[in-house]
């Protein structure tokens, strides 16, 4: 067997190749590896039957060296030869297998996907198992969290964070008075106006205002606003737990005994479920105020006629129909907001995806309950 050797100083990198035993030691650091890099690469790697790659005698090791001897490996193992080690100090084998794992072909790959409509088929069906597991996990999680607020709400002195709450009142309904009012102003134009071009065709232009009455109070107003939470608010509560998942602190806050619901997602469900049907009101309040100066500039309808109209075509009931909803809305919002924040992995890119996913998982799960209410009052003939 052909031996090759690095000469050797007492400190320098070295190693020999030689019946079958490739034998390093020295300081096989950033600062050999070069010379070391091409002095491995000048061997003659043919198929040596089994080698034994001894580093016993290593008196210093990092990541570069430990990269160069895996390297070494692969490149014997490519050539035919069946390669054991290298074994290293005991104060080396962490290092050596945590750069192993994250070799790529070392990395465990997904399954390898069909071409065509076998392809298609299967990205469909993962797709679907995947949200299915994640619509249990979601239950799951809704269930614990709701044990979680019947707790709180049996012994308030204990576990409900008074300070917490208020200030999740004040960041998700005061502070976002000013976008929820100023959209749900530009709506009651908007619904005023197309309602009136219509109905000026049949000399109705009156009814426009049992039309927007009727929708912003059952309907729009408080879906308009729940998709604005959604997208405002709800974000914030996964931006927000996620961030703390990448620095860590959900991990420092369970060692030290702290129940994260307790702590994170009571005080933001509550503090929405409060808020929202405030904002609710406001976005009404402030629809009709929208739908009024149009119907007054457009249809010369002076306010007192758009009051008793207005009167004659709603009633508390009408409103009360679409405020029961925003809690409900609240809930999930602030829920799927918590969940996904505490599902970010330890990078930034996974805080972004989450951000987003959780977005649309709200807007969708509030349109569906706000099509799941409607047709619940109607068949009770609310």
């Amino acid at each position: 067997m052909k031996s090759m050797e690095a000469a050797s100083d007492g400190t320098e990198a070295w190693f020999t190749l030689d019946q079958g035993r490739l034998a390093v030691g020295g300081e096989w650091t950033i600062g050999e590896s070069a010379r070391l890099d091409r002095e491995l690469n000048a061997l003659e790697l043919s198929s040596q039957g089994t080698v034994t790659i001894d580093a016993s005698k290593l008196s210093r090791l990092d990541s570069a060296g430990a990269w160069l001897l895996l390297r070494t490996r692969r490149a014997l193992e490519a050539a035919g030869s069946t390669v054991s080690g290298p074994e290293v100090p005991e104060r080396y084998q962490p290092l050596l297998e945590n750069l192993d794992q994250e070799q790529p072909e070392n990395r465990k790959s997904g399954p390898r996907i069909p071409k065509g409509f076998r392809g298609r088929l299967y990205r469909i069906g993962r797709t679907t198992v995947q949200n299915l597991h994640q619509a249990v996990s979601i239950l799951g999680y809704l269930g614990r969290v709701t044990v979680e607020t019947g707790e709180a709400i049996a012994k308030p002195r204990h576990n409900l964070r008074v300070t917490a709450i208020v200030h999740q009142v004040e960041e998700t309904g005061i502070n976002a008075l000013p976008i929820v009012g100023l959209l749900a102003f530009l709506i009651g134009i908007v619904l005023a106006y197309q309602g009136a071009d219509q109905l000026k065709r049949f000399g109705a232009e009156i009814f426009t205002i049992n039309l927007l009455g009727v929708g912003l109070l059952r309907e729009i107003g408080g879906l308009i606003t729940a998709i604005i939470v959604a997208g405002r608010s709800g974000s914030a509560f996964t931006a927000q737990i996620g961030t703390m998942r990448v620095n860590e602190e959900i991990d420092a806050m369970q060692t030290m005994g702290l129940n994260t619901v307790d702590t994170l997602v009571l005080p933001r469900v509550i503090g929405l479920v409060i808020a929202l049907p405030l904002l609710t009101f406001y976005a009404m309040v402030m629809g009709l105020l929208g739908g009024a100066m149009m119907c007054y500039f457009a249809l010369d309808i002076t306010i007192p006629v758009f009051l008793r109209q207005l009167n004659d075509a709603v009633s508390v009931s009408t409103m009360m129909v679409g405020l029961i909803k925003a809690p409900v809305f609240a809930f999930v919002i602030a829920l799927v907001g918590c969940y996904e924040g505490f599902q970010v992995q330890r990078n930034a890119a996974s805080v972004g995806q989450l951000t987003t996913r959780s977005v649309v998982e709200s807007i969708f799960l509030v349109i569906v309950l706000d099509a799941a209410f409607s047709v619940m009052f109607s068949v009770l003939e609310i």
